[in-house]
């Protein structure tokens, strides 16, 4: 390969790198709340997967790196909950994303790839449920969008405190 096509092979290869970027920083960007959240289960099961391959080929450099990577994913999934919205389960949340940041610690300490895999099932448990909570939200918003308005109450069909049945109305007392 000559000096000027491998110049344009790395170039082709940068371009394509910054045009990633770019298309990762405007999705994060216009991303809701609840969107980048799922993103960041994506990150996270990502790099504990780089991470258990790097135990597995006993390349420490990489299995830190996917494990450093997912561990800083899990610290913003802990510090992003809002206690309070939802105070119980946000503490079980909080739990299982402690009992994971230390699985990962003790993965790196005793180079298991069998301890990262423990962290990759509960991530992805997570990520589905929370693709589930999403799907539910968009079907609830796109039912409501389509009342169109809300249901006229005649007063003439009101039940009646009264004690009088008269005119189609329904007497609540005996």
């Amino acid at each position: 390969m000559s000096s000027s096509s491998s110049n344009q092979h790395n170039g082709n290869a940068s371009h394509a790198a910054q045009g990633s970027q770019t298309y990762l920083r405007n999705k994060v960007m216009t991303a809701s709340p609840a969107e980048l959240r799922l993103m960041l289960f994506d990150g996270a099961i990502r790099f504990a997967e780089q991470a258990k391959r790097g135990y597995e080929e006993r390349n420490y450099e990489v299995a830190f790196d996917g494990t450093t990577k997912a561990q800083n994913i899990l610290l913003e999934l802990t510090t992003s909950l809002r206690h309070d919205q939802a105070p119980e389960i946000c503490a079980r949340l909080s739990s299982l994303y402690t009992f994971m940041y230390t699985s990962l610690v003790e993965a790196s300490r005793e180079r298991s790839a069998a301890k990262v895999e423990e962290v990759v099932k509960l991530l992805r448990f997570e990520r589905e449920t929370w693709q589930m909570c999403l799907q539910e939200l968009v079907s609830e918003t796109r039912s409501a969008a389509q009342v169109r308005e809300l249901p006229r109450v005649n007063s003439t069909h009101m039940p009646s405190t009264t004690g009088s049945s008269s005119g189609g109305t329904l007497s609540l007392q005996g």
